[in-house]
């Protein structure tokens, strides 16, 4: 596999106008912003943060098409494939790849979350949205508080089938993150890691190769340090910068539903002069109005305003 996600790896919002519609003027502005940071190694679209599933195919397609467009080959768009069935989900990735995608972020079959999966059945996901799309493929599976959370075995062979060249583990167990992370570089030495935990950086920091996260976009540079710090299993300086952008992580990640996070995302970038507004998709709603003094906060506080 050609694509090197070892580094920040940001998943942008998805701006929309004060209609409701996708921005994509503000969309392709921020795609060029965090493009050139050095150290930013692609965006993911159409994920959690992006609101992907909110969108149509055709808004979906679009999204893809303007990021592509605004990085001009600067680093790789990655699209989330977020479809239920995987008849569904390789199709989407087709038409990801159609509109200029470099690779998929592959989501579990949502009905998972609450029923569990049949053995596998995540196997067969991947293989034929990767068959189908020809995409190259992350895995990705949800905290082990849900029932769509993957084994070791099953993520062993997961990234072990053609085209999963990378994995962001989303766990948030460090029990089994320090079981199973050197179980995966010893058997899968090419396999890329990737934390995607926003709101706890710093224990995951010294076992990555890269962090895919939605933090990324609201704050490129302080991650983009933070990374450096831990590759280079510097841990005190890895710590005051976890320990700057700490008010930061509590106004945009410690809220009620991580689903929040989006929002807090979006006035964040606002404050930054980054979007022109924040607008949201029902079944998110706006935050209360205490939320964008405590982000404007800790925004001052890690020194990005």
């Amino acid at each position: 596999m050609s694509l090197d996600l070892r580094g920040l790896t940001p998943a942008p919002v998805t701006p929309f106008t004060p209609e409701g519609e996708v921005d994509h003027d503000a969309l392709a502005s921020m795609g060029r912003w965090l493009a050139g940071f050095d150290g930013v190694k692609g965006l993911v679209c159409l994920g959690h943060a992006g609101e992907g599933t909110f969108l149509t195919q055709d808004e979906q397609t679009a999204v893809i098409r303007t990021l592509v467009e605004a990085v001009d080959g600067r680093v790789p768009i990655i699209a989330g494939i977020t479809g239920e069935g995987t008849r569904v989900a390789a199709h989407e990735a087709a038409r990801a790849a159609r509109a200029g995608a470099a690779a998929g972020l592959l989501y579990p079959s949502h009905g998972w979350l609450r029923f569990g999966f049949q053995p596998g059945a995540p196997q067969d996901r991947y293989r034929n949205v990767h068959e189908e799309s020809g995409l190259p493929l992350i895995l990705f599976q949800y905290p082990d508080a849900t029932k769509a959370t993957y084994d070791l075995d099953t993520q062993l062979e997961i990234a072990a089938q053609p085209g999963v060249f990378a994995t962001k583990n989303g766990v948030r167990n460090m029990r089994r993150w320090d079981t199973e992370i050197p179980v995966l570089r010893a058997e899968l030495p090419d396999l890329q890691i990737l934390t995607c935990h926003d709101e706890y950086l710093l224990p995951t920091m010294f076992d990555v190769d890269g962090a895919l996260v939605g933090y990324g976009t609201i704050a490129p540079e302080p991650l983009v340090e933070l990374i450096a710090a831990g590759r280079d299993r510097d841990y005190a300086r890895a710590r005051r910068i976890h320990d700057t952008l700490l008010p930061l992580t509590k106004a945009v990640y410690h809220r009620n539903s991580h689903m929040e996070g989006t929002v807090a995302l979006k006035i964040a970038l606002e404050l930054r002069g980054v979007l022109p507004g924040a607008t949201v998709r029902s079944p998110l709603l706006p935050l209360a109005d205490s939320a964008r003094p405590e982000i404007e906060a800790g925004l001052k506080h890690a020194g990005l305003l």
